[in-house]
């Protein structure tokens, strides 16, 4: 009778746990409030904030509104309790070794390679150094075999840089967008502008102060490609409120912020810097031709001997794995917002 009664006792507190156990991981719902983010969310839950996109099929996640439900996705017990095992990586030919890093000036204005490159050097055993320039600097770079990796953002270029043979295993790493940002007063009239084009348009029709990179960087061909939409090639010798100003992304926004002028920034730069721009603001946002995707490409070994193509290979591993495009969605300024989106496909 005794040890029936054990049974029973026992079979009650394996029942009442799993109860407990599916009490805590059951989906939750929130109402987002003023000043929300998917990252800040997540955060406060504990879970991502993609994981939290993809239960509500949030296409764009820096877009919610307030009022807003969601449904957040509860964690697995392998979660919560982070038991997951630690998978031995493979370091052979790599560990010890330097890598080189030719990226675009955004990932190191936002501090986003502060925090990945890292880790990286610690799970594979390498001590890795950047150059932060522009796309199109990074990519010369790259031409001339004094990088063996390539961290950029100007698909057009990055395409001729592999057709030519200097770079190979182009990937995929992550994304964000570019913002039309300028002076609170205005003086073009472009705030709220749905087409980016347009709104250059009426920056060169009001003869506003645009500053622009002039630099080839990956925002500087954008830039173009936008002017180019708006039927408009202005230059700095003939039109005087077109400033090329040659810098890189962080010292142009502080320009911009001292001159009272028009300019284009990626929305991960701008995160991270906005609350030091008290004169500027976001203009236009949302146009399809303001996607910015950025990827990673190994310089071909092959074509510029002496380049480190196995520590190359390594980081674009890392970069695309669960484990770096976790650090990459993780990264978010200081109000929670994400400055770059994980894409590795």
């Amino acid at each position: 009778m005794k040890k029936s009664r054990k049974t029973v006792s026992v079979l009650l507190t394996i029942l009442m746990s799993l109860a407990c156990i599916n009490f805590a991981f059951a989906d939750s719902t929130y109402t987002v409030k003023y000043g929300d983010t998917l990252g800040k969310i997540a955060l406060k839950y504990g879970v991502t904030y993609q994981e939290i996109a993809k239960v509500n099929k949030i296409a764009n996640v820096n877009r919610i509104t307030v009022g807003q439900k969601l449904v957040i996705p509860s964690k697995t017990a392998a979660t919560a309790v982070k038991q997951t095992a630690a998978t031995k990586v493979d370091t052979t030919g790599v560990k010890g070794t330097k890598l080189r890093i030719a990226t675009t000036t955004s990932t190191n204005d936002t501090g986003l390679l502060d925090v990945l490159v890292p880790a990286f050097d610690k799970k594979y055993g390498t001590k890795t150094d950047w150059v932060s320039v522009g796309s199109g600097e990074a990519m010369e770079i790259g031409k001339r075999g004094d990088a063996d990796v390539l961290l950029v953002h100007s698909p057009a270029a990055e395409k001729t840089f592999i057709s030519e043979g200097h770079g190979i295993n182009r990937q995929d790493v992550m994304y964000n967008y570019f913002y039309l940002v300028g002076p609170k007063a205005d003086p073009a009239k472009v705030k709220g502008l749905k087409s980016a084009s347009d709104a250059l348009k009426a920056v060169a029709q009001s003869k506003s102060t645009f500053l622009s990179r002039a630099d080839k960087s990956g925002t500087h061909s954008k830039e173009l490609t936008i002017w180019k939409a708006a039927g408009l090639a202005p230059t700095g010798a003939s039109d005087k409120w077109y400033k090329e100003a040659g810098l890189g992304m962080g010292d142009l926004l502080t320009m911009a912020n001292e001159t009272k002028g028009y300019t284009l920034v990626d929305s991960g730069t701008w995160g991270a810097m906005k609350d030091k721009l008290p004169n500027l603001e976001i203009m236009v946002q949302g146009d399809k031709i303001l996607f910015n995707p950025y990827g990673v490409i190994t310089v071909n070994p092959t074509k510029h001997t002496g380049t480190n193509a196995k520590a190359a290979k390594a980081f674009t591993e890392f970069i695309t794995s669960d484990e770096g495009q976790k650090i990459i969605g993780d990264f978010v300024n200081k109000n929670g917002q994400n400055l770059f989106i994980p894409d590795a496909k």
